[in-house]
């Protein structure tokens, strides 16, 4: 394992980007598919998928599940903080936008750079970096000017649903970084995550009364399928391979990419078109990630 400092190489940087480009094109899967099937139920759909790909992987690479190695209590506060954190995303994507539900997800990043100073040796934040991550939600708030405008009653209950789940992925990431569970193999942090999340997610729905399943199209089905086979499978372990082998301050800013992927992926399938705000952001956005990752 890399010591908590390490800079980003282009590996690293390779692997985000993608990962950020997923994950702006998942709040369009999540949006089209709960159109035919209820937000938490969803959610707890692809956990049941995805621990049952997580362990056929993990038997194929000859993972040992059960280790006496001390992290059953992270390992099943991390599921519970995971499980919250998607509830509120997938609910909260009811009440607003997939354009204004990145911005405030994407907020993560600044209760991991606070949680790390608190927490974690060595991953203090610069000035020059605190700049980075400044200029680069500003970017953000520029690229989604329009959307911030004169938001609805219903839109600022989604909105505080999303900043909420934003403050737990961050929380999620700092106790990966900060306990034992950092020294296990990134698949195992996963299950911890997927299966939790997988047995309280479907009871959750049965308890706030969702409709459950109401119809599948091929669009839907292709949409929980990206969710569960790349999002919560691949794109996850990746995640935690990353943050068990990089800083996590200077590797959080790059999550701020997603919304911009978002915003694309909205031009590509919903024809929403790209605005001069959203170019100049992107500088903008640019210009923090550089100064993050400065060493």
């Amino acid at each position: 394992m890399k010591p908590n400092n390490t800079a980003l190489d282009m590996k690293g940087i390779l692997v985000l980007i993608i990962i950020c480009a997923s994950w702006g094109l998942n709040q369009v899967a999540i949006k089209t598919a709960i159109q035919g099937i209820s937000p938490i139920l969803q959610a707890g759909i692809r956990s049941i998928g995805s621990t049952f790909l997580l362990l056929l992987w993990m038997n194929f690479r000859q993972i040992k599940i059960f280790t006496k190695d001390h992290t059953l209590f992270w390992g099943v506060l991390v599921g519970l903080l995971f499980s919250a954190e998607f509830i509120l995303i997938y609910w909260g994507l009811e009440f607003t936008h997939a354009s204004r539900a990145v911005i405030f997800i994407n907020t993560a990043p600044f209760v991991v750079a606070l949680g790390a100073r608190l927490f974690i040796p060595g991953e203090a934040l610069s000035k020059t970096q605190v700049s980075g991550l400044c200029l680069a939600f500003i970017g953000i708030l520029v690229a989604f000017n329009e959307s911030l405008n004169l938001p609805t009653k219903q839109m600022l209950i989604g909105d505080a649903m999303l900043t909420a789940a934003a403050v737990l992925w961050g929380a999620t990431t700092v106790v990966i970084k900060a306990t034992p569970l950092a020294f296990i193999a990134p698949s195992r942090t996963l299950l911890y995550q997927l299966a939790v999340s997988a047995l309280i997610l479907p009871p959750a729905s049965f308890v706030f009364g969702e409709s459950g399943i109401t119809g599948i199209t091929p669009i839907i089905a292709g949409s929980l399928f990206y969710q569960i086979f790349w999002i919560a499978f691949v794109t996850y372990i990746a995640w935690f391979w990353l943050i068990s082998n990089y800083s996590v301050s200077r590797m959080a800013s790059f999550t701020f990419l997603s919304p911009f992927f978002g915003v694309l992926a909205g031009a590509v399938l919903l024809n929403e078109k790209i605005t001069l705000f959203l170019l100049f952001a992107l500088v903008l956005v640019g210009a923090g990630i550089y100064l993050v990752n400065r060493r």
